[in-house]
C-alpha cells in the first residue's frame, strides 16, 4: 500500500513540473516572438534592439534625450536609456553619458517640475542612480543605498502604495528590473527581483480570464477603464499568461519585460480564474512614521510623501518644513499651496485639520482591497476608504465584465470621461464595503469642507459601456448589461441623466448598488434580472439624540448577500441640521398613518418650507408654511405603502422626520 501512495505522490510531483515546464516554455515562446515582432515593426523599440544587438534607433534615443532637458517625467526615459547602455558595448556612450550626467538624480533646492518622490518616480530615479554608480562611477550621495534598499524592503513586505495601478506600476516596474538585471550588488539585485515578482503577480490577482486588467486602484486615471487592450500592462499580461491578442507594437513595460532575466515561473503560476479575497495591503501612516524613522530628515519625509501622505495633519509641520528648506514653494504640486509659505510651520496641522476634506484622503497607505474573480468578471473595491473626502486619483470600486469596466464617481459630468479632472478623480469619495459579487457605495460629501475649497460637484455617475454591451435591460433604479455570459448590475442612487450619462445630483446623500455575475452562477440573463428584482434596496436618514449625531442608514440584501452601514456624522441633510433641542416639538403623527399624513410644528418666526420624500428622493409634496400655521396636513391615500421622509427647512436650519405609511 505505501508503494501505491509513494507512487501516486510522485505521478503528482511529476504532473505539477510537468505544468511547471510547459508554462515556462510557453512564456519563453511568447517572449521570443514579441521581441521578433517589436524589431521588425516598432522603430522606436530601442530596448529590444539592443538587446537583440542590433543597431539602435537614433532618431528615438536623440527624442528621449531632448526631453530629459523639458520633460517633467524625464525618468520614464531615462530608465530606456540606462537600459540602452548596460545592453550595449560603450557604443552609445558619448551621445547618452553628457546629457544624463547633467541632471540631478535626488530632491535638490528650488526644484519646479520634476518629482522624486511618489513611488514609481522614486524607483526610476533611485536604480537609475545606483546602476550609474556601479557602471561609470557616478558620485552618489551617501545616503543612497540605505534608502533604496529600504524602498525594495518596504514593497517586498507591504506591497505598493500605488496599489493595483495599470497607470504607474509598469513604470515602477522598469526601475525594478533594471536593477534586478544589472545590480552588482547582490542585496539589491535579490530585493529588488522579489519586488518586482510580487507587483506582477498583483497585476495578475485582478485580470480575467480573457487577460483584461480593470482594477479599484489607489491611483489610476479613467483613460485606462475604456479599453481591454492594447495598454501599457495588456503587453505585461500577455507575455506572462498569453490571454487577449498579441500586442501590436512595444509599450515600455512589455520592452522591459521581454528583455529581462528575472524568472517569472511563480508569477505565472499565481494567476488563478477564480479568486474571492480580501487583501491588506500597506500599512497604517503611523506605523509608516516609525517604519520610515531610520531615514534622514528628507527622505524620510519623501517616502511619507510617496503613501500619499502630502498635507496630511499628522506630518504638516515635517511637509512645510521641507518644502520651506528645499525652496519647493514653486514646484507645480506645491504651487496651489505657496500662500501658506510665509505662516510659521507650526499652524501647518492647524490648517491641515481645516481643509481635512483634502488634506487626508491623499493618504493611500493601510488599506484592505476586497476581490471578487470569476472567470470573466471581476468585482475590486478599497473598503471604507476616506469616505466622504476628495478622492485623489483613487477609483474606489471598479467591475469588468469581460472586456468592459463599469464603475461609478462623484464629480462635474463630462461626455468624455478623460476630460474629468485627472488628479481629483472624486468630488468625494464613498463608503464602501464589499461582500463577494456586491458592494454597497454610500455618497456622503463632506459639504461644508469641499465647499471651502470650492470642490462642490457631488453628482454621481456611472461609466457604462452601452456600445460594448451585447444587451441592456432597466429595471426601476436598476440597470442591466449583458457581454456574453457576463453579467452586471448597477442600482443608481435616482433617476437623472447628465450628456447622456446616468447621473443622480443629490448633496445630502446616495446609494448605489453594483453586482456582477455571470451564466456559472446564476443561469441565463433572465434568471440574473430576476434575482435583482428580488434584491431589497434600502436607505434613510435618522437623528441618534444620545450621540446628537445624524445617521445615513442604507443596506442591500441580494441573493443570499447582506450588507448594511449606518453612516454617522455631525451633519445631515440639506447642509446640517440644527433645531436638535427642538426635536419633540416637530411632530408627525400617526406614525404609522393610512389616509392622512399630520404635521404639528413649534411656534416659528419665519416661513417653512415641508417637502416630503420617499426613499428613491422623488418629491411627492412640497409647500411654504406661514407663520400662524400649526398644523399642516396632507392626504395620503394614493401613496404606495412605504416609508417617507417629511424635511422642515428654513434660515439655514433643517429637520428630517420619518413616517411609514400602511395599508388600512
Amino acid at each position: 500500500m505505501k508503494s501505491i501512495y509513494k507512487a501516486l505522490f510522485l505521478a503528482f510531483l511529476a504532473m505539477i513540473f510537468s505544468n511547471v515546464q510547459s508554462q515556462t516554455a510557453d512564456f519563453e515562446s511568447r517572449r521570443q516572438a514579441y521581441l521578433a515582432a517589436g524589431l521588425a515593426g516598432d522603430s522606436t523599440a530601442i530596448t529590444v534592439q539592443a538587446y537583440l544587438g542590433q543597431a539602435v534607433n537614433m532618431n528615438e534615443v536623440n527624442h528621449l534625450l531632448s526631453g530629459i532637458t523639458s520633460n517633467e517625467n524625464i525618468d520614464f526615459f531615462l530608465v530606456k536609456l540606462i537600459r540602452v547602455l548596460y545592453l550595449t558595448n560603450g557604443e552609445y556612450d558619448s551621445a547618452i553619458l553628457p546629457v544624463i550626467n547633467s541632471i540631478p538624480y535626488w530632491l535638490h533646492d528650488g526644484e519646479t517640475t520634476r518629482q522624486y518622490w511618489s513611488e514609481n518616480h522614486m524607483c526610476m530615479w533611485m536604480s537609475s542612480d545606483w546602476l550609474m554608480h556601479e557602471k561609470y562611477g557616478k558620485p552618489i550621495d551617501d545616503r543612497l543605498y540605505g534608502r533604496l534598499k529600504h524602498f525594495l524592503e518596504l514593497k517586498i513586505q507591504y506591497g505598493f502604495y500605488e496599489f493595483y495601478s495599470s497607470t504607474y506600476l509598469p513604470y515602477c516596474l522598469s526601475g525594478l528590473l533594471n536593477l534586478s538585471d544589472y545590480a552588482q550588488d547582490s542585496t539589491l539585485k535579490s530585493l529588488s527581483g522579489q519586488a518586482a515578482k510580487r507587483l506582477l503577480s498583483e497585476i495578475l490577482m485582478l485580470t480575467n480570464d480573457q487577460g483584461v486588467y480593470f482594477p479599484a486602484a489607489g491611483r489610476n486615471y479613467y483613460g485606462k477603464y475604456k479599453s481591454a487592450w492594447g495598454q501599457n500592462h495588456s503587453h505585461l499580461i500577455y507575455l506572462l499568461t498569453g490571454m487577449g491578442p498579441i500586442p501590436d507594437g512595444v509599450s515600455h513595460s512589455g520592452g522591459f519585460l521581454a528583455t529581462s532575466s528575472l524568472v517569472v515561473d511563480e508569477v505565472i503560476q499565481s494567476w488563478t480564474p477564480q479568486l474571492d479575497v480580501v487583501n491588506s495591503i500597506g500599512h497604517t501612516l503611523q506605523d509608516g512614521i516609525g517604519i520610515n524613522s531610520v531615514l534622514s530628515f528628507a527622505d524620510r519625509v519623501m517616502f511619507q510623501w510617496s503613501s500619499g501622505a502630502y498635507f496630511h495633519p499628522d506630518i504638516a509641520i515635517e511637509t512645510a518644513t521641507l518644502v520651506n528648506d528645499s525652496n519647493l514653494w514653486g514646484h507645480t504640486e506645491f504651487l496651489p499651496f505657496a500662500q501658506f509659505q510665509d505662516l510659521p510651520v507650526e499652524q501647518a496641522p492647524f490648517l491641515a485639520n481645516i481643509a481635512s476634506s483634502i488634506s487626508k484622503s491623499s493618504v493611500i497607505c493601510g488599506q484592505d482591497v476586497a476581490v471578487f474573480k470569476h472567470g470573466s468578471i471581476t468585482l475590486s473595491s478599497v473598503q471604507d476608504f476616506w469616505k466622504g473626502k476628495q478622492g485623489y486619483q483613487v477609483m474606489p470600486c471598479v467591475a469588468n465584465i469581460g472586456r468592459s469596466a463599469v464603475l461609478t464617481a462623484s464629480g462635474k459630468v463630462e461626455a468624455d470621461w478623460e476630460d474629468r479632472m485627472d488628479r481629483t478623480s472624486n468630488n468625494d469619495l464613498p463608503y464602501v464595503e464589499q461582500k463577494h459579487n456586491v458592494a454597497l457605495l454610500m455618497y456622503r460629501p463632506e459639504t461644508q469642507g469641499l465647499a471651502a475649497f470650492n470642490d462642490t460637484n457631488p453628482e454621481v455617475s456611472v461609466f457604462w459601456p452601452s456600445a460594448e454591451l451585447d444587451e441592456e435591460r432597466q429595471d426601476s433604479l436598476w440597470i442591466l448589461g449583458r457581454q456574453d455570459g457576463n453579467y452586471v448590475a448597477v442600482r443608481r442612487g435616482c433617476y437623472g441623466e447628465t450628456l447622456g450619462i446616468s447621473t443622480c445630483f443629490n448633496p445630502d446623500a446616495q446609494t448605489w448598488v453594483i453586482v456582477v455575475g455571470d451564466s456559472a452562477m446564476y443561469g441565463s440573463f433572465d434568471q440574473f434580472e430576476n434575482l435583482v428584482q428580488q434584491s431589497l434596496v434600502n436607505e434613510s436618514w435618522y437623528y441618534d439624540p444620545v450621540d446628537s449625531q445624524w445617521v445615513y442608514s442604507a443596506s442591500v440584501q441580494f441573493d443570499t448577500t447582506f450588507i448594511s452601514y449606518d453612516w454617522r456624522g455631525d451633519y445631515g441633510p440639506l447642509l446640517g441640521v440644527n433645531w436638535k433641542g427642538e426635536d419633540r416639538m416637530w411632530q408627525v403623527f400617526p406614525n404609522p398613518g393610512t389616509e392622512e399624513l399630520h404635521m404639528k410644528l413649534p411656534e416659528h418666526s419665519e416661513v417653512l418650507t415641508v417637502r416630503v420624500s420617499d426613499a428613491l428622493g422623488r418629491v411627492l409634496f412640497q409647500e411654504q408654511i406661514l407663520q400662524h400655521q400649526r398644523i399642516v396636513s396632507i392626504p395620503a391615500s394614493s401613496w404606495p405603502e412605504a416609508s417617507y421622509f417629511i424635511t422642515f427647512s428654513g434660515a439655514g436650519e433643517s429637520l428630517v422626520k420619518k413616517w411609514v405609511k400602511v395599508n388600512p
